[in-house]
């Protein structure tokens, strides 16, 4: 082929291609995995610089993929800012449907495509726009922040977004902006919960909940501190207030990411999805990673094998009509206009240990 990588052949041509990728991975990948993976890994790459195209690549994202062809990687609030500042011509999403929606409302004039048209998500699908226009009847004059884990449709009828990363920077400033008390924070109930630990402003909370973090418990927590008594427990905050309460320190995926890579834990417990644990660990040699962990259906229906076909044909391009773009748009750049925190979020498990009431609507 042009690229000199020969299709789905582990030539020495594409070992050498491919070595610095396989030394983040190797820890986590398998040497025979890796002879399967490789040759898609290094034609995917030559096809990003054929097409001028970007992967963004999501925390729980497979290591091959994370560490492989994703050229931004993070968070949704990091992924969000990468996909508004590129300035390629194609965005392939590594993530879910409201990821890449998100980013073609922030680049309407790029091509913005994601491998399985299948990838959702639960919290995505608990509310609609029609939810949200009635809570604003319901609620007149108080601001609605909502969860950049929500569709277009959802942002369109948002004040502005926030990630788990900045959620309570972003209700302080809303409340503050809008001269009230009360906020409304949507969809996700166990992340209204726990900001509302962390803040004096009052949450009005919507049912929504992710299928990963909502099947975490105290008894996980409590059976990895038997087994692994050493081990620093990690929860991230869309999980339930007690399993916060529960854990060593609770944050956003970047967050968890900056924990363990500034303080190397000999042992650690991520209370998340199972491929965060994977992608943090090229970073942090020394740190053993233990579980449990729960695995995303939607998340891991994007592989080397889909993205590879996305690329190729150009196809599930993601579309977001213009009027419903541009009020979207806004919503999630106010947030990505506020100042970034000086470091990754956290909640404050010794607030987060007592109890705050939400209205929950």
């Amino acid at each position: 082929m042009a690229d000199g990588f020969a299709r789905f052949d582990f030539t020495p041509e594409v070992e050498a291609a491919t070595a610095p990728l396989w030394e983040r991975v190797k820890g986590r990948v398998t040497p025979l995995e890796w002879q399967v993976h490789a040759p898609l890994i290094a034609r995917i790459n030559s096809l990003k610089r054929e097409k001028n195209a970007v992967i963004l690549a999501h925390n729980y994202m497979t290591p091959e993929i994370f560490h492989g062809v994703g050229d931004y990687v993070g968070d949704s609030l990091g992924l969000a800012r990468e996909a508004a500042r590129s300035d390629a011509k194609i965005i392939v999403q590594a993530g879910v449907h409201f990821m890449a929606e998100t980013s073609k409302v922030l680049c309407p004039d790029k091509t913005v495509l994601i491998p399985d048209l299948r990838a959702g998500c639960s919290l995505a699908s608990s509310i609609t726009g029609a939810d949200v226009r009635l809570i604003k009847q319901r609620y007149p004059g108080l601001p609605v922040v909502t969860y950049v884990n929500t569709t277009a449709e959802v942002k369109a009828e948002t004040d502005i977004c926030c990630t788990s990363a900045n959620a309570v920077q972003v209700v302080e400033w809303a409340a503050k902006e809008w001269g009230v008390d009360r906020v409304i924070l949507i969809p996700d109930e166990f992340l209204a919960r726990n900001v509302a630990a962390q803040t004096d402003v009052k949450i009005i909370a919507w049912h929504g909940r992710c299928e990963v973090h909502e099947r975490f418990d105290v008894a996980d927590i409590a059976e990895m501190r038997l087994a692994y008594p050493g081990a620093e427990i990690l929860a991230h905050p869309e999980c339930p207030e007690e399993v916060l309460a529960a854990a060593d320190f609770a944050g956003s995926t970047a967050a968890m990411n900056d924990y363990v890579v500034t303080r190397k834990p000999k042992q650690v417990v991520l209370i998340t999805e199972c491929s965060m644990a994977s992608n943090v660990a090229a970073d942090a040699p020394g740190t053993e990673f233990i579980g449990p962990c729960n695995l995303c259906p939607h998340m891991k229906r994007i592989t080397l094998e889909n993205i590879h076909e996305a690329l190729v044909k150009e196809q599930f391009e993601v579309t977001v009509e213009p009027a419903l773009a541009g009020r979207a748009r806004l919503a999630v750049q106010r947030m990505i206009d506020l100042p970034p925190p000086a470091q990754p979020a956290r909640y404050d498990l010794v607030k987060a240990r007592h109890h705050v009431d939400v209205e929950l609507i």
